[in-house]
């Protein structure tokens, strides 16, 4: 089953369960689904791959949404905010903790052969590929950084 389908089973599963921000979130990513779908030069088919990109921006829209809205003390849209993202990240890949990504990022390093900061490009190249769905790109990034420092 792909996401594409099992996105679909949950959201029956959901209108029978009543669990309205659940069910809310999963049609709002069924729609950006089929969006992508039928997007000019589109072949009419969803890859996992397009289907995971879509689901990340999905949940850093809504982290970058509920950080404004917590400098707006609206909490109770934070909340639903953070709700949704929660329900969207069940779909992702699980995310890498911070040692995980160190190590991963040596071996891209040491892979690459960079040793100074002016080759940062080399390894954000690589390493958002390798890492993509399983680790932010600002923190990615972040970390990088500190390692060729």
């Amino acid at each position: 089953m792909d996401l594409f389908e099992r996105i679909s089973a949950d959201i029956k599963a959901a209108m029978l369960a009543r669990e309205k921000v659940r069910l809310e979130t999963l049609r709002g990513v069924k729609k950006e689904f089929l969006e992508a779908k039928t997007a000019k030069g589109g072949d009419g088919s969803l890859s996992d791959d397009a289907a995971m990109k879509i689901l990340a921006k999905m949940v850093k829209q809504r982290r970058e949404t509920a950080a404004i809205y917590e400098e707006q003390n609206r909490f109770d849209l934070r909340d639903n905010e953070l709700a949704e993202a929660a329900v969207i990240e069940e779909y992702l890949p699980k995310q890498l903790s911070e040692d995980e990504l160190t190590e991963e990022l040596k071996k891209i390093i040491a892979q690459v052969g960079a040793t100074s900061p002016k080759e940062m490009g080399k390894v954000m190249g690589i390493a958002s590929k390798a890492l993509a769905g399983r680790a932010d790109g600002k923190a990615i990034s972040a970390k990088v950084k500190e390692l060729l420092n």
